[in-house]
């Protein structure tokens, strides 16, 4: 009887192995097929028959990327946007956080109870849309900014970490004269490291993907980050056969714009898949510590 219970045993993994192989297959496949068109050359791919690895080694649709000043452009709108999306929205919802974290705050339930509506409903599309033009927000990079200071769910994780801090610490700080500004700054938030640094992998991810609000609110080239131009790139190769063009020195015999696409979608994806493995633990981290709410 314990044999066949063991029997069954092995057998119950084995399926169970083979079954997380295939899902990570059908994850990892489109990526790397992606990776490897992107690098074949653009008038053999156009042939079809590449399934595992390049055919015909090129590397002229990363040439084109990054030759192209409008998708360089873009990049650094990405990488500003990220960059200074994250650091104020992590510290603004730290702040709002503390706040929170204290039971003496004046209509604090009132507070959370409005807060907890927002995490389940929302305004709708057309009055965020007008809100955010008579805000004066429309052709701004700081729709970039502004609307996402702030988010509930974030506020939450920090409301609970510090909650678990030690209040003698403030109460040290405050004997010295210390007001709650600079007990936050000095004190709570240097301490605060795990939950910001999840809290800042959250927004950053976030940040990185976003393209809906690029094609939303932002009609100049010069302000689009390089998730809606690649979203805008291919809604135009789909919707017509429109040409991209091509950088100065490269033909559009040595690059088509499918390859382009591709290569731009590689380079595009390709930081945040270094980054994310390293920091994969803090995601964790973040929803174990959002999961028990005081």
């Amino acid at each position: 009887m314990g044999k066949k219970i063991k029997e069954e045993g092995f057998v119950g993994s084995v399926i169970l192995k083979i079954i997380m192989i295939l899902l990570c297959f059908i994850c990892i496949y489109p990526v790397w097929y992606t990776l490897i068109i992107s690098l074949n050359d653009s008038s053999d791919a156009m042939r079809g028959g590449i399934y595992w690895f390049p055919r015909k080694f090129s590397l002229e649709s990363y040439r084109s990327v990054f030759q192209d000043k409008t998708i360089m452009r873009a990049f650094l709108v990405t990488i500003l946007k990220t960059l200074i999306g994250t650091t104020t929205s992590v510290f603004f919802t730290a702040m709002v956080g503390y706040a929170f974290s204290k039971k003496n705050l004046m209509g604090h339930k009132a507070y959370m109870i409005l807060g907890t509506i927002t995490m389940f409903f929302s305004g709708g599309l057309i009055p965020t849309f007008i809100l955010i033009k008579n805000l004066g927000l429309f052709d701004n990079f700081l729709v970039y900014i502004i609307p996402s200071l702030f988010n509930f769910y974030n506020m939450i994780i920090f409301m609970t970490y510090f909650k678990e801090l030690n209040p003698g610490l403030e109460e040290s700080a405050k004997l010295d004269g210390a007001n709650d500004f600079k007990i936050f700054v000095r004190i709570i938030f240097p301490l605060s490291m795990p939950v910001v640094a999840t809290i800042a992998l959250f927004n950053g991810v976030a940040h990185w993907n976003d393209f809906f609000t690029g094609v939303m609110y932002i009609n100049n080239a010069d302000l689009q980050p390089i998730q809606t131009y690649l979203y805008r790139v291919i809604a135009s190769a789909a919707s017509s056969k429109t040409v991209v063009a091509m950088p100065i020195g490269i033909t559009a015999q040595q690059v088509s714009s499918t390859s382009l696409r591709l290569a731009t979608m590689v380079v595009t994806t390709v930081p945040i898949i270094i980054i994310y493995p390293f920091l994969q633990k803090y995601f964790v981290k973040g929803f174990m510590i959002g999961s028990v709410k005081g």
